[in-house]
């Protein structure tokens, strides 16, 4: 079986009695090519900055973490940090509208998943916590939301309304500026500091349906069922992505398409809620969340071809 593994410092391992010259020679020559001349590559239209740093760093082979000085190839995956080949400075950096947590299953393989790459691409803005390690989240459901599939899910379109219902119930953050005590129990104020406070809360009350983090969970389909009956992430609003069809190279079989990847669907949730929320024409503010998941497609896309496995 043909396979590839950011491990390794090969590519791939090669059944073909013509050995590893041929995929050699085979490789060069599709580099030559151009994104275009691949068909059924569904990422080629990103705007991405330049992947040149990659291939540069996958020509060299594996490379030492700056942290924990661990053999690995573009990125430490327990670090979070590019190896030293792959300068930071050369990865793109992503601002997000919202905070992201990740929840990883403590029996997910580390050097499989792609939640580290949103660490690496977006570091301000995401969080990856290991199972069970995870914060509370029952105190901010008027702003919080699940990415998982499910009979209760919803849609990215309405997650403003779902959210409303918290809010309507009182379900406020008791870390918010604003005091959530009724005015006639308010200490006496002059005139000035009960206008700020009354649009304080007026303006809290319309933005009661704004969204502010987004959780992913990240394991196997089949070892997700320990992570989504979890207590503390009962009650959250759910949201389903039905309309995307994966591109990982590691899909499940037995499952739907529409079943994506981490980085995956972090990024098609972002393009969903820059449309469908923020109201705002999409012109690839987020792309590079898939910088190296892109790379590392074309990769095993051509290692394959190479091995006549497509």
């Amino acid at each position: 079986q043909l396979t590839m593994s950011l491990n390794s410092s090969t590519l791939f391992n090669e059944e073909n009695s013509q050995g590893p010259k041929r995929n050699t020679e085979c490789l060069e020559s599709l580099e030559l090519q151009t994104p275009s001349s691949f068909q059924d590559n569904p990422l080629q239209q990103l705007q991405l900055a330049s992947q040149e740093v990659l291939e540069k760093a996958k020509k060299s082979g594996r490379s030492k973490c700056p942290r924990c000085s661990s053999s690995r190839m573009f990125y430490c995956y327990t670090c979070f940090v590019p190896v030293e080949t792959v300068p930071t400075k050369e990865i793109p950096t992503v601002k997000l509208p919202l905070k992201i947590d990740i929840i990883k299953h403590p029996n997910e393989t580390d050097g499989k998943s792609t939640a580290v790459h949103a660490k690496l691409l977006a570091p301000d803005d995401v969080t990856i916590y290991k199972y069970p390690c995870i914060p509370e989240y029952e105190e901010r459901r008027h702003e919080i939301a699940l990415i998982f599939p499910g009979p209760n899910s919803v849609s990215v379109k309405d997650i403003a309304f779902h959210l409303q219902k918290y809010t309507k119930k009182g379900v406020y953050d008791n870390d918010d500026d604003c005091s959530r005590e009724p005015l006639l129990k308010q200490a006496k104020i002059e005139p000035k500091e009960e206008k700020n406070l009354n649009e304080c809360i007026s303006s809290d009350r319309s933005e009661g349906t704004r969204l502010k983090k987004i959780i992913f969970i990240d394991s196997t389909w089949n070892q997700t069922n320990k992570i989504i009956t979890d207590e503390r992430l009962q009650g959250l609003l759910q949201i389903e992505l039905k309309t995307r069809k994966t591109c990982f190279w590691r899909h499940q079989k037995g499952k739907p398409d529409t079943y994506l990847s981490t980085i995956e669907a972090i990024y098609y949730f972002l393009v969903d809620y820059h449309q469908e929320i923020l109201k705002e024409n999409y012109k690839g503010q987020y792309d590079n969340l898939l910088f190296f998941f892109s790379f590392m497609y074309t990769l095993i896309k051509n290692a394959k071809y190479c091995a006549g496995k497509e």
